[in-house]
């Protein structure tokens, strides 16, 4: 007896995975709780493992599909089953009917194209909008967009266009890797109408990209934002930081950056303001009593937002070490749910591109979050003296609905304060 296998929930807040790779194929045998398939999402990077033991029948989604949370991924044919095992052809999709006898309503999958759809379109010139897909849920699959390449150079001569000769046609430049939309052409997505100009690219968005920018308009829309900023004078910091690197990269094999530092100051100020450590639940505020640090790590395409848990109870280096750690795993797509979850208030360290000014946008949930700009040289007024010191601009953005800014102002002041106080005897 054939046993679907579907797409895992793998997280409270994940309804989609990418099918990145298949780690077994049709007619291999797998045993329970053995993995069947990669799959990356917004926040992880996961293995779907076999539910039963038996032969995989068929790979209904293939490498590169976004699958929803519940859809069909594989079917197996459970140990003493009688069918036989039926190996099908890369890119084959469920059939319709198959997803009718499953008795379950499918979605429209017409714009889900997996990377082996894009790059035939892309090779041959074909707009996807015209092709009728015949995969689940109206998906287009590669066996679809051969048969309109073969219908379509039945309908047209073999020989070149008139205006070409045949030495022309061959050194004709191959078809950009994005396919370029006609002038005066306008694009509809999601119920946003953009006009499209020669010239212009069109970039599928990512799951990920896709899930950011809903969090964020989230965030926006149900967090009212305030924000404020302080100036530190982080010039004892700076040269604690110089005296302390280099023994510290030797004794552990990682840089002393700079934002440890600041978390520390944050985790510390954190438990004397702790309405900063809280969420918002509509007719309740929840403060929360461990201090779970989220920190900004970003990749090529994406952002990412993992957790130092319990960060109150780390000290400098330990910190130092937590950062470096999360922020390997995040690069090399190893994050876990674990890595990902219970974040209760975020430092963002955009000081590392060279900002000196930002206002971020709050990790919804929670109450607040604290940019640390890049640190400058400038000239300031001590002691009624011009003198050249390191400055730093510390930017707090805060759910209005949680925090007042005088409750805001003395949180950031004592982060200052503690910045601030950085200096050749400190312990890390």
């Amino acid at each position: 007896m054939a046993t679907d296998v579907t797409m895992p929930q793998l997280g409270e807040s994940v309804t989609e995975g990418t099918i990145t790779r298949w780690l077994k194929k049709p007619g291999d045998r797998v045993a329970k709780y053995e993995p069947l398939c990669e799959v990356a999402t917004d926040k992880v990077n996961a293995e779907v493992p076999s539910t039963i033991s038996g032969t995989l029948l068929e790979i209904v989604a293939e490498e590169g599909a976004t699958v929803e949370v519940g859809q069909l991924i594989c079917r197996i044919e459970e140990e003493g089953g009688a069918a036989s095992p039926q190996p099908v052809d890369q890119g084959r999709e469920s059939s319709p009917s198959a997803s009718a006898s499953a008795g379950q309503e499918t979605p429209s999958m017409k714009r889900r194209y997996s990377p082996a759809v894009l790059r035939l379109a892309q090779e041959h010139g074909i707009d996807l909008e015209r092709i009728e897909g015949t995969g689940k849920g109206g998906r287009i699959t590669r066996k679809d967009v051969l048969q309109y390449i073969e219908g379509r150079k039945a309908a047209s001569p073999a020989s070149p266009r008139g205006d070409e000769s045949p030495a022309a046609a061959e050194k004709k430049p191959a078809v950009p890797e994005i396919q370029l939309p006609a002038a005066g052409t306008s694009a509809k997505r999601e119920g946003i109408s953009v006009s499209l100009e020669e010239g212009d690219q069109e970039v599928p968005v990512s799951s990920v990209r896709r899930t950011i920018a809903q969090r964020m308009v989230t965030s926006k829309h149900e967090a009212p934002h305030a924000w404020t900023m302080v100036e530190a004078d982080v010039t004892g910091l700076v040269q604690l930081r110089e005296r302390l690197k280099n023994d510290f990269k030797e004794r552990e094999g990682i840089s002393l950056t700079y934002l440890p530092f600041f978390i520390k100051a944050v985790v510390d100020s954190l438990k004397e303001f702790p309405y900063l450590n809280s969420v918002w639940a509509g007719d309740r505020i929840i403060l929360k009593k461990r201090i779970n640090i989220s920190i900004a790590v970003a990749t090529d395409d994406a952002l990412y937002v993992p957790v130092i848990h319990d960060a109150d109870e780390k000290s400098i280096g330990g910190l130092a070490k937590a950062i470096h750690r999360l922020a390997e795993k995040t690069r090399s797509g190893k994050l876990t749910l674990e890595d990902m979850q219970g974040g209760t208030f975020t430092v963002n360290n955009t000081g590392s591109f060279g900002s000196i000014l930002s206002q971020p946008i709050i990790n919804y949930p929670q109450a607040a979050i604290l940019s640390v700009e890049s640190i400058v040289k400038r000239p300031v007024i001590k002691d009624s003296m011009i003198a050249i010191r390191d400055m730093v601009h510390l930017c707090l953005s805060l759910d209005h609905r949680i925090l007042d800014g005088l409750m805001a102002g003395r949180f950031l002041q004592r982060v200052k304060e503690r910045v601030e106080a950085y200096g050749p005897d400190t312990q890390i």
